[in-house]
């Protein structure tokens, strides 16, 4: 049997709606993976829509749907709130689903109906090949079992990896010609300098990175010029990078999976980068269910892993997406990563924050805020560093941890940090 090709041409926007059914579950990649006008689209025709629910993490731009505008004709599922989602579900009017990063794409496979993929991507090849650009994360994995309806962007980046979809994978698609998000890098301080000297003077020639943006993660990768051969394995890719393997510091040369690639689940930064990234052989945007694999991670020996939290108890327990008790982000990776680092023949895993927050409150606490939410547990966390020095507590006990703990705290603390430990029940 001969099979006949359909060559699909780019539609209005607006022609999405022939292919929503009522309750269907649209899946949104995060970040500059959105597809803007689609998105744009459906709230124009919100009221012909009945219970449609739109699953996204770190979305960029806030919607009249996460604010509950449309009420059951469309609404929002967060996997991890960002500035644009944050206040529509601290109001009430959109859900948030606890999920490891690594798992959304089994979580999304089995508690919802993955009804159509709606995502952002570069102009197609002359083969009928595009590609998701910035990202890959967890819609990468949905690519041949879910039908796509892609917002072609002039704009993105053409990248590498398992984030291709052929023109015979799409229900439709779109054109538009719009600038990417830009997030300009983080400037560190001198305290984020101070952080990352310790990690620094710990990271041997050859590691293999995890590492965010923001302006610790900045400080760190501007310490690591001097270092040789370096990896990046990560779950997201910031204009920090560029200069380290521009410079030869990063190469990965000595990794021993995707050996001589950048390999990440999605970006996000400036202009800069998105240019860097276009065409870029070096880089390989992969599935999140890989990269963010705990065992995958623990083949790479020396596997280096920096994330940050917003407070920690005695205990060595980090609350790292809620703030004074209130929900903040998610859980995101770094569970996924201080596990995979922890199973890594040399691996190392840092969990960075400041001794206090800029109002005087001490981020180390004798017991975490009530209303608090654990992220990393205390039994996977490895090095805890803030500017005033880095402690290791796998391998310590509960009062030893404690006792490390409070010799990092800030200085105008330590002594009711003490003083709450020997009126406490905690081990001492």
């Amino acid at each position: 049997m001969t099979r006949v090709r359909t060559v699909l041409t780019p539609t209005p926007p607006e022609a999405l709606l022939e292919h929503i059914e009522p309750g269907a579950d649209l899946i949104v990649p995060l970040a500059n993976g959105e597809p803007v006008a689609l998105l744009d689209a459906l709230e124009e025709h919100a009221e012909e829509l009945t219970g449609v629910r739109i699953h996204q993490m770190h979305p960029l731009q806030t919607r009249r749907y996460m604010r509950g505008e449309f009420g059951d004709h469309l609404r929002h599922v967060s996997y991890f709130l960002s500035g644009a989602d944050r206040q529509a579900y601290l109001d009430g009017h959109c859900d948030l689903v606890p999920n490891h990063f690594s798992e959304m794409p089994a979580l999304l496979r089995g508690a919802t109906r993955c009804s159509l993929v709606l995502a952002a991507a570069s102009l197609p090849d002359r083969h009928g090949y595009f590609s998701l650009g910035t990202n890959a994360d967890y819609v990468a994995s949905m690519i041949g079992r879910v039908p796509f309806y892609l917002e072609v962007n002039e704009r993105m980046p053409r990248t590498m990896g398992s984030n291709i979809v052929h023109i015979s994978e799409l229900a439709g698609w779109c054109h538009v010609d719009r600038p990417l998000v830009e997030v300009p890098p983080a400037v560190p301080g001198p305290d984020d300098h101070r952080i990352a000297a310790y990690i620094a003077e710990r990271v041997p020639d050859g590691a293999t990175l995890q590492i965010g943006i923001g302006a610790i993660p900045n400080a760190v990768l501007s310490a690591l010029g001097d270092h040789d051969h370096l990896g990046l394995h990560t779950e997201l890719i910031g204009d920090g990078v560029i200069d380290l393997v521009e410079t030869g510091a990063v190469t990965g040369a000595r990794k021993l999976r995707r050996r001589n690639k950048h390999v990440a689940t999605f970006c996000l930064g400036t202009q800069r980068l998105y240019d860097w990234l276009d065409d870029n052989d070096g880089v390989e945007m992969l599935g999140v269910e890989w990269v963010n694999n705990p065992m995958i991670i623990g083949e790479q020996p020396d596997f280096v892993s920096i994330n940050a939290t917003t407070e920690i108890d005695l205990y060595g327990q980090c609350a790292s997406e809620t703030i004074a008790g209130r929900y903040y982000s998610s859980s995101g990776g770094q569970g996924d990563f201080a596990r995979g680092a922890m199973y890594s023949e040399g691996g190392q895993a840092f969990v960075v924050l400041h001794s206090q927050t800029r109002k005087g409150r001490s981020c180390i606490r004798s017991q975490l805020t009530p209303g608090s939410v654990v992220t990393t547990l205390k039994n996977t966390v490895d090095h805890v560093v803030t500017e005033q020095g880095i402690v290791e507590l796998r391998g310590k006990s509960l009062a030893e941890r404690a006792r490390l703990l409070i010799s990092i705290a800030h200085p105008d603390h330590r002594e009711t940090l003490e003083r709450e430990l020997r009126e406490s029940r905690l081990p001492r």
